[in-house]
C-alpha cells in the first residue's frame, strides 16, 4: 500500500504541470500554424517570433499554355428561293378612240372605274346629242 501512496501523491505533483504544459501548447498551436510551421509545442514567452517564413527553392519550371486553335468558319450557304408569283390585276386597256369600254359588274364605263373584275366589254360609241 505504500507504493500506491506514493505514486498517487507524485501523480497529484506532476498532474498540475502537464495540464500548464498542454493548455501552453493549445494556446501557442494557432499563432504557429498561421506561421505555416505546421503545429509546434513549446514554451514562449511574451510576443513572439514573426519573422520570415521558411524559404522555399523557387517557383517550379513554367509551362505554356497550349495554342488556341480556331477552326475556318464555313463559306456561306446561300438558298436561292423563286420568287413570289405576282399578282396579275387585269389593266384596264388603252382607250381606243372608237370604242368605249363598259364594266358590267359596276355598270360604269372607263376610265371612270380602273379596274373590272369581269372583264371589260367593247362598245361602240354613241354620239352626243
Amino acid at each position: 500500500m505504500n507504493s500506491a501512496k506514493t505514486f498517487a501523491s507524485r501523480l497529484l505533483r506532476v498532474l498540475p504541470l502537464v495540464a500548464v504544459i498542454g493548455a501552453t501548447a493549445l494556446v501557442s498551436a494557432p499563432a504557429q500554424a498561421w506561421h505555416h510551421h505546421g503545429p509546434r509545442i513549446g514554451f514562449y514567452f511574451g510576443p513572439g517570433y514573426y519573422g520570415p517564413g521558411p524559404y522555399y527553392y523557387g517557383y517550379g519550371p513554367y509551362y505554356a499554355p497550349p495554342p488556341v486553335v480556331v477552326a475556318p468558319a464555313p463559306p456561306p450557304v446561300y438558298i436561292e428561293q423563286s420568287p413570289a408569283p405576282a399578282v396579275v390585276q387585269q389593266a384596264a386597256p388603252a382607250p381606243a378612240q372608237n370604242n368605249w369600254y363598259y364594266c358590267a359588274d359596276s355598270r360604269s364605263y372607263y376610265p371612270y372605274v380602273k379596274e373590272c373584275p369581269g372583264g371589260w366589254q367593247q362598245v361602240a360609241p354613241t354620239p352626243s346629242r
